[in-house]
């Protein structure tokens, strides 16, 4: 693939991923597998309030092609199927699910020294279409995304937005929600491992006047151990705490409270990943 511009969906991608990943309010467990022959296994259960559920997971990949099929407890079934290099520089990707079938999607993405492009549509009757640009550098970046519905002959998105990647810290502004939604976000690497980094993110919707403004951080303890916060300015504060077992293995504390609203239960998750 070309080093480029990267894809739309990557912008502000990093800073949300600081503020979202880990954050639980389930108990999880799952433990992987591979095989001699390239396949990875996974079997997975959540438990939430009550309600417990399950699914398999496996992956297979070969050369430029990569497949993944997922059976979850309540009988539905996933599978992705990935290519890349069917034409130089792009992946082609295409989803099927049952029994839902009519929401799989066919995905084409194109990647270029200055530009980048992704087109999909469903796979139904009357097919959704997305479409997204982008053009710059890996620097500095500028895109756009819509979709349009082609029952009603109406767009149902149009989101655009500008990225700036440094060494050490990335920037993004992206307008959405049809124009109702403004989003900022910047995290900034503290090491050069890019392993504890500090995030700040601001969004503003027209519509309503709200404000949200979040910060939150990572920092590794040790080669083994690492801790994440965030807090924003409604009082939702969030911690988690991971540490890395034998090998690739995870265990993940995770708690969420209401500083503002002390007398209500905090949310608690944990997440027990065995890998070999």
């Amino acid at each position: 693939m070309s080093k480029g511009p990267g894809l739309f969906s990557d912008f502000g991608k990093k800073a949300k991923d600081l503020l979202t990943r880990d954050y639980l309010s389930e108990h999880k467990f799952s433990v992987s597998t591979y095989s001699e022959s390239g396949v990875a296994l996974t079997t997975s259960t959540v438990k939430k309030g009550g309600y417990s559920s399950g699914d398999v997971a496996a992956q297979y990949k070969y050369n430029n092609i990569s497949t993944d099929v997922k059976v979850d407890t309540e009988s539905n079934i996933s599978a992705t199927f990935t290519v890349a290099e069917i034409v130089p520089s792009s992946k082609t990707i295409a989803t099927v699910k049952f029994p839902n079938y009519e929401s799989g999607k066919l995905e084409f993405q194109y990647f270029h020294p200055h530009a980048s492009l992704t087109a999909a549509v469903g796979l139904n009757q009357s097919p959704p279409l997305d479409l997204s640009v982008t053009l710059g550098t890996p620097t500095f970046a500028l895109g756009a995304e819509a979709g349009y519905e082609t029952t009603t002959g109406k767009l149902t998105k149009y989101t655009a937005g500008i990225t700036v990647t440094k060494p050490d810290s990335c920037a993004s502004i992206i307008l959405g929600d049809k124009g109702d939604m403004i989003k900022a976000s910047y995290i900034h690497y503290l090491d050069q491992l890019k392993k504890s980094a500090a995030v700040g993110e601001i969004t503003r919707k027209f519509s309503t006047n709200e404000n949200t403004f979040t910060v939150g951080g990572s920092y590794y303890i040790d080669g083994l151990t690492s801790v994440k916060m965030k807090l924003n300015n409604h009082g939702i504060l969030g911690a988690v705490l991971q540490h890395e077992l034998i090998g690739k293995s995870l265990v993940t504390l995770s708690s969420e409270f209401e500083t503002k609203a002390l007398d209500k239960t905090p949310r608690f998750g944990v997440a027990l990943a065995l890998k070999p």
